[in-house]
Formats: C-alpha cells, sequence, structure tokens
C-alpha cells in the first residue's frame, strides 16, 4: 500500500562508484596497447568480457601563463596553476572543471612569523632544477555540460594573457565491456590540439559490486528528492544497483568506514588489473581527494537522519535539471591527474 505523501524518486544516472583509470603510452609513431588490452581481456580472465556499448571524452587543459615563462637564476619557479574541463558521454548532465587552488603556503608563512623572531643566516638559494614545487590542491565543480563548454571557450578568449591551452584529447570511440563484477572502458587517447597525435591506450576499471558508498549516494539522491523520506522501504524502490537497502540510516557508519571501502576495492582492481600483465600502465586510484563527496553526502544524512526523527511524510521536493550533480567525480579527478601528462 502506498505511504500518502511519498514522492517517488527521480530515475538515478549511473553512479560510478569505485572507479580506477590506467594509461599505457606511446610513441607516435608506434601501435597503441589497445589490441594487446582487449585480446587479454578475453583471454585472461574467468569471466567472459560482454560488450555493452561504446564511450567517449574530450579533456582540455588550461595552465597558468606566468608558470609556463622560464624562471631567471635568481628567481624561485612558479608553482602551476591548472584549470581542466572533461566531458565524458556516460554522464550526459554535466562536465567536470577541475581548477587548482591559490598557493597561500607562502602568504600563510609571512602572517605567522613573529616580528621580533630571530632570523636564521640566509641560506643559498637553491636553482630552479633544485626546486621541485608542490603538486597545487585541486578543486572540482560540476557544471551543466553546455555550460563546461561555453566558460572553456570563455577563458581561452578572454583570459588569454592569464591562462594558456596546452592541449586537448580525446577519447572519440571507446569500448565498453562487463567482466564479472567489473565494467571496463577502453579507447585510444588522441591528442587534437596544439598538434594531433596519438598519446596511448587509457582503460578505466569500475568494481560494480555492492558498495557501501554505492548505498549512501542513493539514499542522498532520495532525500534530495522527497525530503524525509519514511525509514520503511514500503511504496518505494528500496532496491538498488549497490546491494543495500537505500533507506537505511547510516548512524553507526563513520568517514574511515568509507575510506576503508575504497582502499578494499582499490586492492581488488588492482588484482584484476594484475591479471592482464600490461607492462608500463600509470595508475590513478586513491588519488587526492577521491570519495570526498561521498563522505560530505554522509555527513548531511547522519544530520538530517537526527533532524527528522518521527516525521512520516515527505516534502515538496525542489527541482533540479541535475538529478545527481556529484556522479563521476571520482573518475574525473583519476582522468584529470593522469591527462595533465606534466605539461
Amino acid at each position: 500500500m502506498p505511504i500518502t505523501g511519498y514522492i517517488p524518486p527521480p530515475p538515478i544516472p549511473p553512479h560510478t562508484d569505485h572507479p580506477s583509470v590506467f594509461f599505457i603510452p606511446s610513441n607516435p609513431n608506434a601501435s597503441t596497447a589497445l589490441s594487446t588490452v582487449t585480446e587479454r581481456l578475453h583471454s585472461r580472465l574467468s569471466d567472459e568480457p560482454t560488450p555493452i556499448g561504446r564511450w567517449a571524452l574530450e579533456h582540455k587543459l588550461m595552465r597558468d601563463t606566468p608558470s609556463c615563462l622560464p624562471a631567471s637564476a635568481s628567481q624561485r619557479p612558479t608553482q602551476p596553476r591548472y584549470m581542466q574541463f572533461l566531458s565524458l558521454t556516460y554522464y550526459p548532465n554535466h562536465g567536470f572543471i577541475y581548477t587548482s587552488q591559490p598557493d597561500q603556503t607562502t602568504a600563510h608563512h609571512q602572517h605567522q612569523q613573529h616580528p621580533g623572531a630571530v632570523t636564521t643566516p640566509a641560506q643559498p638559494t637553491p636553482t630552479p632544477s633544485q626546486q621541485q614545487p608542490p603538486s597545487p590542491a585541486m578543486v572540482m565543480t560540476t557544471v551543466p555540460l553546455p555550460s563546461c563548454s561555453t566558460l572553456f571557450q570563455h577563458f581561452v578568449y578572454a583570459c588569454q594573457p592569464f591562462w594558456c591551452h596546452r592541449h586537448t584529447v580525446t577519447v572519440p570511440s571507446g569500448m565498453v565491456y562487463d567482466v564479472g563484477d567489473f565494467r571496463v572502458r577502453v579507447g585510444d587517447v588522441r591528442q587534437t590540439a596544439p598538434t594531433a597525435r596519438v598519446r596511448g591506450t587509457v582503460v578505466e576499471v569500475e568494481w560494480r559490486g555492492p558498495t557501501l558508498a554505492a548505498a549512501i549516494a542513493a539514499q542522498f539522491l532520495h532525500r534530495q528528492h522527497a525530503g524525509n523520506a519514511p525509514e520503511s522501504g514500503e511504496g518505494a524502490d528500496a532496491d538498488d544497483d549497490s546491494g543495500i537497502d537505500v533507506m537505511f540510516l547510516p548512524e553507526g557508519i563513520a568517514e574511515a568506514d568509507v575510506d576503508a571501502e575504497y582502499a578494499a576495492v582499490a586492492a581488488l582492481i588492482r588484482e584484476f588489473w594484475g591479471r592482464l600483465g600490461i607492462e608500463g600502465a600509470r595508475e590513478a586510484i586513491l588519488v587526492p581527494d577521491v570519495g570526498k563527496e561521498v563522505k560530505a553526502q554522509l555527513r548531511r544524512l547522519q544530520v538530517q537522519g537526527k533532524q527528522s526523527l518521527g516525521v512520516t511524510g515527505a516534502t515538496e521536493p525542489q527541482p533540479e535539471e541535475d538529478p545527481d550533480p556529484d556522479a563521476g567525480v571520482d573518475v574525473a579527478r583519476q582522468f584529470m591527474e593522469i591527462f595533465r601528462f606534466n605539461r
């Protein structure tokens, strides 16, 4: 019997829960590893790969102009800042923008230094080749897909003195396979700007088994749509691809549990990849901030759970163009860590 006032949730787009990205570089005039990866998917695994479709991506990298200029012998090299734009065909509702945070290390140090502190003798200034600036912290944002292209064009034309377009790479026509509890996307990476060339082969391996992260994301979407939904799954589709009831209240779950799950699934993915025996691949799995959005959703669910005790109705949902703006952020981070190519 349907529960009065309950609003069924909208269709939930596929939410990649535990992805990973591997990249096998190739020389411009050599063949890529695509055929090798495809052959080994069929010959070295106990589960037969089932082709289920195609996929594509486009990645655009921008870098701040000052960091591209050569530093003088007496000048500290500028820490590079990046702005990256990514679109994935299997996340059609939004594009991903990954930007460097401003470097505030020097300003913070100067602010904290006491005026009367004793300074140590000046040390010889290391040469630019001796200094290795740390990688900047990055911030992930999702925007509607048309806006992603518009913002890129804005920075190319309006902010050209401050940002330079380093490259554009695409996967024009990749293949998608289901292999047991894994989904594998493979494709050749082709650079289209500034010059056309083949960069290598990229492989995304996604764990599709039951996960806590998927359950948290699914319940968060239900709550976003229906407000304080009833705890019972009656009248709602309580089953989800996560294999966990989406209506549970995660009161006893900590962020450490999410981190532990990511580490455990990373081990499963590395074992899967190891069976293929592909040499020379770069890996992006537990990159900085992976799982950040899932843990933020968990915190909000825990707060909402305490505030909604005893509530049996549902509030009017707020319409949203993108039903799941956080979908795909982890795999986007992984792709963009790979596709910077030290540029």
